[in-house]
């Protein structure tokens, strides 16, 4: 764990492979993460994100329609290169992150969910959980409501100390903002099956035992997965610096 102190992170898992179900009588005919955004795939969003930050390999979690995302980027995005790993059968979040650390050569990956941009600073992220010595850290959102969202709780310290599912509790929180930084070799090593959640059983069972760590972010956050807010960043995106 010492090695950790100079490392840089480079590499980053997009989980790409959703059926977008609440978009589909909008977007039927590209898989989620490539949804049009004033004319412009959502993806290629988080990849120019990714490239100012310093990452410079991806890996692209692939399910649905994974070829219309094969065939559009191939392997390389400006100077971001590009690898896919694909699941022939859904895998869930926690094993489609599984497959695609087969394809990562650091020691820390991040991860982040291929329909949510969370304009959060990588870097410092990134230094929080070197810093902590963590195996797996969340940047947080803080929000006026959670209730859509249920929330996550920290201690004075950055510790996870409960995860509260949506629709249980109302008002001002902290919520699971869909971006993480993650121990490679941590993760490999859980005994878990070949499909299950990161949420449910990796997140929500395992921080009682392991710290878990968060650093909460006001930034801008949009999950285009529903409808409404998949609209909003129509108007949202062209303010916003890419």
């Amino acid at each position: 764990m010492e090695k950790m102190e100079n490392e840089r992170i480079t590499e980053a898992i997009i989980l790409a492979g959703g059926f977008g179900t609440r978009l589909k009588h909008i977007v039927s005919d590209v898989p989620k993460p490539m949804a049009p955004v004033n004319g412009i795939p959502f993806l290629s969003f988080l990849f120019s994100k990714l490239i100012t930050a310093g990452i410079d390999h991806v890996i692209l979690s692939t399910g649905y329609l994974h070829e219309v995302i094969e065939n559009y980027y191939g392997n390389v995005f400006d100077s971001l290169q590009i690898s896919y790993s694909h699941e022939d059968k859904p895998l869930g979040t926690g094993g489609a992150i599984l497959l695609g650390l087969t394809k990562a050569k650091t020691d820390h990956v991040l991860v982040l969910n291929g329909d949510t941009l969370f304009e959060i600073d990588f870097g410092k992220l990134a230094e929080y959980h070197i810093e902590k010595k963590s195996l797996l850290t969340i940047a947080l959102r803080e929000e006026d409501e959670v209730l859509r969202y249920g929330s996550v709780t920290i201690d004075d310290v950055g510790k996870i100390t409960a995860f509260t599912e949506k629709n249980q509790v109302c008002g001002k929180g902290l919520i699971n903002g869909g971006i993480y930084m993650i121990d490679s070799e941590f993760f490999q090593q859980l005994s878990m099956p070949v499909k299950f959640s990161f949420e449910k059983d990796v997140l929500e069972t395992f921080y009682p035992e392991i710290a878990f760590y968060g650093l909460a972010f006001n930034s801008y956050f949009i999950d285009i997965g529903v409808p409404e807010d998949y609209a909003r960043a129509q108007i949202e995106f062209p303010q916003l610096k890419f």
